[in-house]
């Protein structure tokens, strides 16, 4: 092989020595070092200056000085004696001891006296200035704890004071609830006094007694079930006529209405006056007694056979068979009356009757019902507004479900409806044989160790699966315990004033008076006699 000529040659690269690139990489690195060193230097001065800026607001916001930081301050000690001895003053008051208090008042004052003079001066307390009201003050709250002022002891005792209000606070409860009841089912001088004067005109004007006479060629209309028939068990008269009335005014069709009135023996001859008497738009009024019902008797009513138990009588009249264990509102004696009772035997009271739509007289109706007649019930007995929108509306809040008749037959979540305004299938009624359902139960609940209270939990009962849940706007509940939503009312068909503050009442929630109120005709002079306003 030929070699090149010798100016044909590459040229000879010349090797840098590894020293000097070691030099160099180690200059680099230097270079890179100081600079960030250099960076944190001139960053550090605005941190430390942010924390000095924090701490120092930290210290504004509190109210303390460098000095009350210190293991030795004399200022902190004091402010704490203050605080302590503060306590101790209440405490001293507490216990009637008002000379004590007094004094540490005093030297409270003293101790303050001398912060607010060196706070003035803007020069810390020195440990002269303050021995003497240091000491003084320690003096006084050794002689509080000696007194028994210590916290221990003092929990002990608020402890006990908490346990004694509370205890008055449940007997003030409980005779508020107690007096509440009382005014409750109390009968209004007035509404005494139209009682009264009712009757005596009934027996007095033959031409009241004629009227009611020539209306009997109205017998067919009480038995027409192409009519809207309502009925209404009760003995307050001017809550019923409150009823009728409001029903008429809101009809579309009064003419075509007819209201089953039942009441008892001593409110009969006023309740036939005040309807003869006046007119309601063309409505329809029967007024019967119940104790004309012939079937109504003991021996096929429960309610009946109790009260001729002694037993029963003593719970619900004489209130002393449980050391008053069970609340006032539970041993209530209308709770066995037939009024409140016969809503389950309306199929006898009006056997010619298909349907019926049922309304309490503490009830007001702003609407129109005739709608109400032709809703299909699907099959069911009961139409009924659910109340179960809250949890305190379901089954497990009327009964009593340890009972093993209850658990194994009742879902305690079912949902809860409301007596006041309900629409009876009277034909599916009979079929099903409902009266007797709740008479089983009835018979069943004789210790009352089923339910407690009135007639809603027998209902819950008897009608469970045969109860079809309707608009809630067709009945509006609340307006005698609570407040209820302004739309609620705006859209309801039927306002019920259930609870203790009826309308009629003095105890009556004022602002839903005027719903109820409405529709009583204050200028009558029966009602103005007696002092009605």
């Amino acid at each position: 092989m030929r070699r090149r000529g010798t100016d044909f040659r590459r040229p000879v690269r010349r090797k840098v020595p590894d020293a000097l690139w070691w030099a160099l990489c180690c200059a680099v690195i230097l270079l890179f070092v100081y600079i960030l060193s250099k960076g944190n230097r001139i960053e550090s001065r605005p941190a430390l200056s942010k924390r000095t800026y924090k701490h120092d607001k930290i210290m504004e916001g509190l109210n303390i000085t460098e000095e009350m930081l210190n293991t030795n301050s004399v200022t902190r000690q004091l402010n704490d004696q203050i605080s302590l001895a503060k306590a101790f003053v209440v405490i001293a008051k507490e216990s009637n001891n008002l000379q004590f208090a007094w004094e540490l008042s005093a030297q409270i004052h003293n101790s303050q006296m001398l912060l607010s003079n060196a706070a003035t001066r803007r020069v810390p307390l020195t440990t002269r200035e303050t021995e003497r009201a240091i000491r003084d003050m320690a003096l006084l709250l050794y002689q509080a704890q000696q007194l028994h002022y210590d916290s221990a002891t003092m929990i002990m005792r608020f402890k006990a004071k908490i346990q004694a209000l509370e205890e008055q606070m449940n007997s003030v409860t409980e005779k508020s609830s107690k007096y509440g009841q009382i005014a409750a089912e109390e009968v209004p001088k007035s509404l005494y006094c139209l009682g009264v004067r009712l009757t005596t005109e009934w027996f007095r004007n033959f031409n009241f007694q004629k009227k009611l006479k020539d209306k009997r060629q109205m017998e067919m209309k009480l038995k027409d079930n192409n009519l809207y028939h309502f009925c209404v068990f009760s003995d307050n008269i001017l809550a019923t006529s409150v009823v009728v009335n409001s029903t008429a005014m809101n009809s579309k069709n009064p003419n075509m209405i007819v209201f089953h009135l039942v009441t008892d023996e001593i409110n009969y001859a006023a309740m036939k006056a005040w309807f003869s008497m006046n007119d309601f738009h063309g409505v329809t009024v029967e007024v019967q007694k119940f104790e004309d019902f012939t079937w109504l008797n003991a021996s096929y009513v429960p309610v009946l056979k109790q009260l001729q138990d002694s037993e029963i009588q003593s719970y619900y009249f004489s209130g002393n068979s449980d050391d008053g264990r069970t609340p006032i509102k539970f041993r209530n004696p209308k709770y066995l009356s037939m009024l409140n009772h016969l809503r389950f035997y309306i199929p006898e009271v009006f056997p010619a009757l298909e349907k019926v739509v049922f309304l309490d007289d503490d009830v007001v109706v702003q609407k129109d019902l005739s709608g109400l007649f032709s809703i299909d019930l699907n099959g069911n007995v009961n139409g009924a507004v659910e109340t179960c929108m809250e949890t305190f509306h379901r089954y497990h809040k009327y009964l009593n479900y340890s009972h093993p008749l209850i658990h194994t037959q009742f879902d305690p979540d079912a949902c809860g409806w409301a007596f006041g305004m309900n629409v009876f299938d009277l034909v599916e009624w009979r079929k099903k044989n409902v009266t007797g359902i709740y008479h089983y139960w009835q018979e069943k609940n004789v210790d009352r160790t089923l339910w407690k209270l009135g007639t809603l939990p027998p209902g819950l009962l008897t009608f469970y699966g045969l109860t079809e849940p309707l608009d809630p706007s067709w009945h509006v509940l609340g307006f005698g315990y609570t407040n209820v939503d302004p739309q609620l009312i705006e859209r309801g068909a039927v306002l019920h004033f259930n609870g203790n503050s009826k309308p009629w009442l003095k105890i009556g929630i004022e602002k839903y008076k005027p719903l109820w109120e409405k529709y009583v005709e204050y200028s009558h002079p029966l009602l103005q006699r007696c002092n009605f306003h």
